[in-house]
């Protein structure tokens, strides 16, 4: 009996979210304007810092991707938002009203794309390897009358007017292979309301919970649909705690009831705020970009509970003065809820405030890095929680 007394909290501690793995290396191959890049010794939040045009919302992109597990909903929301896409006219025609089609070639180291092309995601979960591979492979069409005039009929035989190809997808977890081939058109596009829609999440193996958030921060039918998700439970009270942090003021924060004034607006609305000084009520619009930001980062990291969290430029919109704050929530909400952050910034302000989060916060069991990432080196270069307080206290430049 008192070996079991002894084991049974050492088995709830192993089931606890808390103790699952997290990504801690990830490797590129010719993906975007990545050749060959890996990121070693990540821990629970990772700050991705370096000039302009390095690549690093693109690691995010691949995380990202490496982590969907053949939901291509992610893949189609960052094409569109960087207008990597174009219009097939004669679809269009065809089908009376416009044809949107990926331009995946995009997504390949030099822009191009051809038979064998292939870029591949690998990650390190503890034991387990993640991995997944895009490549451009030939489709093999054959006509009725082919194959009953000549049953050892030869693909190379094949005229090359009548070859396509193929957006072949495999997601490999451990010993789990999930392979998917979706048909390219014949101007090498992936048609997006035909096919990228196919690939869901499988329910005997769903994928870890995503939140991305870019630059521009979180639309507002975005931040209600993750409001919605923690109205009533613990979650909501650490949402409004993180204001309470920026704004003292600010006691309670609600989301607008009428489903048409919801969608109404085109950028900072559908939230309400209850402020400790005025019986109004305030839309959360009046009281600035820092306040809007904020928001959408704390409902961000409660809705990827025992997940992944991606944020591009994470100080946008917020004073230096309000980023201690920021990542003391960041920090502690991933910890309680096991999520694992991945973040860009530019700004040294950033950095050195999570140094002070390095100084207060016993951080050592699940780590907090700062990788530095250069034009052409094909790794980063890493700074652990003693090399950033040093950095922070010697005025030492990271980025």
């Amino acid at each position: 009996m008192s070996k079991l007394r002894i084991l049974i909290p050492v088995i709830i501690s192993l089931l606890s979210p808390a103790s699952k793995i997290m990504l801690k290396t990830i490797k590129i191959n010719n993906f975007r304007s990545f050749q060959s890049f890996e990121l070693q010794q990540l821990g629970r939040i990772n700050l991705l810092v370096g000039k302009n045009n390095t690549g690093k919302t693109s690691i995010l992109e691949a995380i990202q991707l490496l982590c969907s597990r053949n939901n291509l909903d992610p893949l189609r929301q960052t094409m569109t938002n960087r207008s990597e896409y174009f219009f097939d006219d004669e679809r269009s025609e065809r089908r009376l009203r416009p044809d949107k089609e990926l331009d995946v070639r995009h997504l390949f180291y030099g822009h191009e794309i051809e038979l064998g092309s292939k870029f591949s995601i690998t990650g390190t979960n503890g034991n387990i390897q993640e991995e997944l591979i895009v490549s451009i492979e030939e489709r093999k069409i054959f006509s009725k009358e082919q194959l009953s005039s000549s049953p050892e009929f030869l693909y190379d035989e094949v005229p090359d007017a009548l070859r396509e190809l193929d957006f072949s997808i495999k997601w490999n977890y451990g010993r789990e292979e999930k392979p998917w081939r979706l048909p390219l058109s014949a101007n090498g596009g992936l048609p997006v309301e035909d096919y990228t829609r196919q690939l869901r999440r499988d329910p005997k193996n769903p994928a870890p919970k995503i939140q991305f958030i870019t630059s521009s921060s979180l639309g507002t039918e975005k931040m209600i649909e993750l409001f919605d998700q923690i109205v009533l439970t613990p979650e909501e009270k650490l949402v409004e705690q993180a204001l309470h942090r920026i704004d003292s003021k600010i006691q309670r924060i609600a989301p607008v009831s009428s489903r048409k004034s919801r969608y109404s607006f085109d950028s900072r609305g559908g939230f309400f705020i209850l402020l400790s000084d005025s019986n109004q009520r305030v839309p959360i619009g009046s009281m600035g970009d820092g306040i809007w930001r904020i928001l959408g980062l704390a409902l961000a990291t409660v809705c990827a509970k025992d997940g992944y969290l991606f944020v591009d430029e994470i100080d946008t919109g917020l004073h230096f003065t309000a980023m201690s704050d920021m990542w003391k929530l960041i920090w502690e909400t991933a910890k309680r809820l096991n999520v694992q952050v991945f973040a860009t910034t530019h700004n040294s302000d950033c950095w050195t405030s999570l140094a002070t989060i390095v100084q207060e916060e016993d951080v050592t069991e699940d780590g907090i890095r700062i990788h530095r990432i250069e034009r052409g080196k094909d790794k980063s270069i890493v700074f652990k929680e003693s090399q950033i307080v040093i950095a922070a206290e010697r005025e030492i430049e990271v980025r």
